[in-house]
C-alpha cells in the first residue's frame, strides 16, 4: 500500500505563492497541520484560488445554514460519492461543528437511516437528490425541502455546496487523494 498523498505532484505550504501561503497558513495554523487537498491543488495555483474562493464564498457565509448543517451537506454529499478524502475530512469538521461524535460516520455510512430532525432530513435528503441522480431532480425535490421549512437561499446553499463537492470528489478520486491521519481523531471525544 502507498504511503503517497497524490498521483500528482503535492507542493508544501512553503513552495506556495505568497498569497496561497498566507490562505493556507491560517488553516494549518488552526488545525496544526496543512490539509493534503491543499498540498494536491497547489502544484496548479489558479485552481486552489479558485477553489478556495468558492469553497469560502459557500462554506463561511454567516447566514442561512449553520456552519454545521453546511457540513452535513459535505459529508452527506462525500458519503454519495464514495470520497474516502472529504468523508474523513469533513467529518472531521462536522463532528466538531455538531458536537456529536458519532454524526458523521452515520451520515456517511447511510444517510437515510440516520434520526435527523426535520430540518436536517430535509438538506440531506436535497443533496442526495442532488448527488445522486442530478438527471432526475427536479421540483418534487425542492417542494419537499421547502415544506420542510428551507429558505430559497438555503435551499440554494444545499444545491451549490453539493455541486462544489460533487466537483471535489472527482478530484480527490482522480489524485487517489489520502486523508490526513490528524483527520480521523479530531472531534472524537464527547463535549
Amino acid at each position: 500500500m502507498s504511503d503517497a498523498v497524490s498521483r500528482f505532484p503535492v507542493t508544501e505550504l512553503e513552495e506556495l505563492p505568497d498569497d496561497l501561503r498566507a490562505r493556507v497558513g491560517v488553516i494549518a495554523e488552526k488545525s496544526g497541520f496543512t490539509p493534503n487537498i491543499f498540498r494536491a491543488l497547489g502544484h496548479r495555483p489558479a485552481e486552489l484560488r479558485a477553489f478556495l474562493d468558492y469553497h469560502d464564498a459557500l462554506m463561511e457565509r454567516e447566514d442561512g445554514l449553520t456552519k454545521a448543517e453546511r457540513e452535513l451537506v459535505v459529508v452527506a454529499t462525500s458519503g454519495a460519492n464514495h470520497c474516502t478524502y472529504c468523508v474523513v475530512a469533513h467529518g472531521a469538521i462536522l463532528r466538531i461543528r455538531a458536537k456529536d461524535p458519532e454524526l458523521s460516520d452515520r451520515v456517511a455510512a447511510n444517510p437515510w437511516q440516520v434520526e435527523l430532525d426535520e430540518r436536517g432530513r430535509a438538506i440531506v435528503d436535497l443533496a442526495l437528490a442532488l448527488a445522486r441522480d442530478s438527471a432526475q431532480f427536479g421540483e418534487a425535490d425542492l417542494a419537499a425541502a421547502r415544506e420542510a421549512g428551507l429558505t430559497e437561499d438555503e435551499v440554494w446553499d444545499v444545491g451549490a455546496i453539493t455541486a462544489l463537492f460533487a466537483m471535489s470528489n472527482r478530484l480527490a478520486h482522480l489524485t487517489a487523494l489520502r486523508p490526513n491521519p490528524e483527520f480521523f481523531a479530531m472531534g472524537r471525544q464527547k463535549r
